[in-house]
């Protein structure tokens, strides 16, 4: 059988799902036709322009214009908007045949089986055999839809589960029909993770498959314990929020934004297809659910939900708060709870969670109740919705954005104490518990060898979880592979030849000891090792500098140290640079500042698609004193073009700095020159970076690396530069653009670019600009108002950005 590849889909539907389905195809490469139907009627705009209904622009006029508005929407569905070229759009009169040119046919239509049916019924005509043909339902069951097909037709179809919005949320759910060949599902499991950058997850033919039945579950259980507890929405939303490793939109804010009629639809669909579910009566709406319901208060979608933004009379915008007994708004109240306090210093999510169970106000009774009642329920939901309880824990993260799936949340109480929360609320385990128990077995989860193991409930032993030899994943690995370890880092043996450098500081970001630790990887590598990677699995690559180490030596006037401290750091990224092994760096998420410095100097990048990288030191009143401001200076030379405006390719890169400009995905880092084309690479799956980073770093030194010549050659303009620059400062201050003091910080940096006043374009060192570089930061962090821009930050707990 020739192997199947993806060169081109086709999206049927081109709502919020099949617009955003299509974007993220068009994301990772593929060719995307996206077809809807043809409007009903024309527009009055359509009737004055004389357009009739055979006219290509009316017959296109929905897709093209839901198209449209997704592109445009935000968060961007397209890594780059120069993506939007790889979809083709039409209808489903005129265009239809066209999906026999397609390798992958994905319907997202209206949720009515009805439709869908007839929809399939019009494909499998145009259909080529053997051409995978996959529903977006989210709850429909499969079997219903592929009836009455043809053989080929149900063969190769399935249920193919994206979650909103496509490019973010990682769950790719995959459910067979009845007649679904194996090989397509192993074929789907492996794309959607390769290549859609997904977590895949095989799920049964279960209503709301495996993520929304429990997701959905947790939600309506809280709105139920918020009735009982007499809780506030701004009380459940700080216990259900970051704390406890959720997004920051936590419980109602996320309900907001979702729409709660979407909510409300899938509960409604769980109620009416589980008659059988133990816990079927939750599934019914409380009586504040259905009110909000009858007023059309459906969230973000409709203007008001849980929460609701208003303009006061003094112009400002204030966020508003529904009371839940007399579903009036109100202002917000605070949320505070003594056992979230106990916390505060305990950095891992997964070490708060004993903490918080046993907490003695209302807070501690909270999450007896809402874990007690989640841990009964999952263990009921294998085999139903899954055979393997990895599935249940990998659909919530990937799903839900849950930095721990629910068993490993019991994992981290203890066996005993989940079981202790089950009886608290009366409920009883699946007997399977007690059998893995009486195995000997007291938790879910292991690590042998650096791989994950999960307890399999047939075969009562743990099992490996299966689909990770792809992955490097440095929790199972951080200890019996570290080779040293400091406050800031642990650098381990990634095998063959191999280091890696891993942050373990705040928010990974950068300071005395996180840069001892770079130092000290480079010293192991260059002597034992034949190669480096500089790579994390936290939530962002690294905010940048530790500014709260500036600012204390600004504030003591400690301007040796800090000199010092900041000519260490341009040492150590130029050591990254000039060292006698390759050295690679794995950007992902926020890499700002310090970090993006550090991404700036390595010899390649592997960044994750999903990278937020820029040079954000302007937002705190600095310069980049790292060698931010030298790199760019050196890549402005470096594309000076013959019969160019060199002036105005310098500029390009003052303004990257001085504007605190942020790619906004790892693609548009191409256009900033933060990432080189040709040289540095993009992995879609977050998953696959690490090891994707060590197989270049092994390439590299298989290839024979030789260590880099410093680099004198770099051209500055001087005062040809340098006189442009601050006439353009001068204007923007007198037109009131910009304040005194980021005229100032704008001053500092046009001299360090242009490489002072020097009289005429010169061929300097990167040491002279560094020199350059650091004399300017250091004088701009004497500045009240940059001090006051620390200060501000480090109360705020913000990054260094803009």
């Amino acid at each position: 059988m020739p192997k199947r590849r993806i060169q081109k889909v086709a999206v049927i539907g081109s709502g919020i799902m099949g617009s955003g389905i299509a974007c993220h195809f068009a994301n990772i490469g593929v060719d995307v036709l996206l077809l809807d139907i043809i409007p009903r009627e024309l527009t009055e705009v359509e009737k004055s322009k004389g357009l009739t209904m055979s006219d290509n622009i009316v017959r296109n006029r929905l897709v093209n214009d839901a198209l449209a508005k997704s592109i445009k929407s935000n968060p961007a569905p397209l890594y780059h908007k120069d993506f939007a070229n790889r979809i083709t759009t039409g209808n489903l009169e005129d265009d239809i045949a066209k999906v026999k040119e397609v390798d992958w046919i994905i319907e997202v239509v209206v949720e009515r089986l009805d439709i869908k049916q007839k929809v399939f019924e019009n494909l499998e005509k145009h259909r080529t055999p053997g051409t995978l043909i996959t529903s977006n339902t989210s709850g429909i069951p499969i079997h219903f839809m592929s009836e009455g097909r043809s053989e080929d037709f149900q063969r190769h179809f399935c249920g193919t589960h994206f979650f909103n919005p496509p490019r973010y949320l990682k769950l790719f759910e995959i459910i067979p029909g009845p007649k679904t060949d194996p090989e397509i599902l192993e074929f789907l499991n492996s794309y959607g993770e390769q290549f859609l950058g997904k977590t895949t997850v095989i799920a049964k033919d279960t209503p709301a498959f495996i993520g929304n039945r429990i997701g959905i579950f947790g939600i309506q259980s809280l709105f139920h314990l918020v009735n009982e507890m007499g809780l506030t929405i701004e009380e459940v939303d700080k216990l259900t929020g970051p704390v406890i490793g959720r997004p920051k939109s936590a419980t109602f804010r996320t309900v907001d934004v979702v729409g709660l009629d979407t909510l409300v639809h899938v509960a409604k669909g769980i109620y009416e297809n589980c008659p059988k579910d133990e816990a079927h009566d939750l599934f019914q709406l409380p009586d504040f659910v259905q009110t909000l319901m009858d007023n059309n208060w459906l969230g973000s979608k409709s203007g008001q939900g849980f929460y609701k933004k208003v303009r006061k009379e003094d112009g400002s915008s204030e966020i508003l708060s529904l009371d839940l007994n007399t579903l009036e708004y109100r202002s917000a109240k605070k949320a505070s709870f003594a056992t979230l306090e106990l916390t505060k210093t305990v950095d891992k999510v997964i070490d708060r969670f004993s903490i918080l169970v046993n907490g003695k106000d209302k807070a501690g009774e909270f999450y007896r109740k809402s874990f007690g009642s989640m841990f009964a329920y999952v263990t009921h939901r294998i085999p139903e919705i899954a055979d393997e309880l990895y599935k249940i824990d990998a659909a919530m993260k990937a799903g839900f954005g849950w930095e721990h799936g629910p068993f490993e949340i019991w994992d981290a109480i203890g066996l005993e104490k989940g079981l202790e929360l089950i009886a608290q609320m009366g409920k009883e385990p699946a007997a399977w518990i007690q059998e893995m128990k009486a195995a000997g077995i007291e938790s879910f989860y292991a690590v042998k060898e650096g791989a994950s193991y999960y307890y399999d409930i047939p075969q009562k032993k743990l099992l490996k979880v299966p689909g990770q030899d792809a992955f490097i994943i440095l929790n199972n690995i951080r200890t019996s592979h570290a080779v040293f370890k400091n406050s800031g880092v642990v650098i381990e043996d990634l095998g063959d030849g191999i280091l890696n450098c891993e942050f373990q500081s705040k928010m990974n970001s950068i300071g005395g000891d996180v840069l001892a630790g770079i130092n000290k990887a480079i010293d192991l590598a260059e002597r034992d090792f034949d190669g480096l990677v500089i790579g994390n699995q936290g939530a962002n690559f690294s905010v940048g500098a530790n500014i709260g180490m500036i600012f204390m030596m600004a504030v003591e006037q400690e301007y040796d140290e800090l000199n010092m401290a900041i000519k260490y750091f341009q040492d150590s990224v130029m050591r990254l640079r000039y060292s006698s092994i390759p050295t690679v760096v794995a950007p992902h998420g926020m890499t700002l500042g310090g970090g993006c410095e550090l991404t700036l100097h390595a010899d390649r990048v592997v960044a994750a698609a999903e990278s937020y990288i820029g040079l954000v030191e302007f937002g705190v009143g600095v310069i980049p004193g790292g060698g931010g401001s030298k790199e760019m200076a050196l890549r402005a030379s470096d594309s000076f073009m013959k019969n160019d405006t060199e002036l105005n390719r310098l500029q390009e890169y003052f303004l990257t700095i001085g504007m605190a400009k942020v790619s906004t995905s790892a693609y548009e880092a191409y256009d900033l020159d933060i990432l080189k084309k040709g040289k540095d690479i993009v992995v879609v799956n977050r998953d696959r970076q690490i090891a994707t980073a060590k197989a270049v770093a092994r390439l590299m030194a298989d290839q024979g690396y030789t260590q880099p010549v410093r680099r004198k050659d770099v051209k500055v303009l001087g005062k040809q530069a340098l006189g442009m620059f601050l006439v353009g400062t001068d204007s923007m201050e007198a037109s009131h653009y910009i304040s005194e003091h980021d005229q100032k910080i704008a001053n500092k940096l046009a001299y360090v670019m242009a490489g002072g006043d020097l009289s005429e374009p010169t061929l300097v060192s990167e040491q002279y600009l560094l020199d350059l570089e650091r004399e300017a930061f250091l004088s701009l962090c004497g500045e009240r108002k940059t001090l006051e821009r620390l200060q501000y930050m480090i109360q705020k707990g913000k990054p260094l950005r803009n």
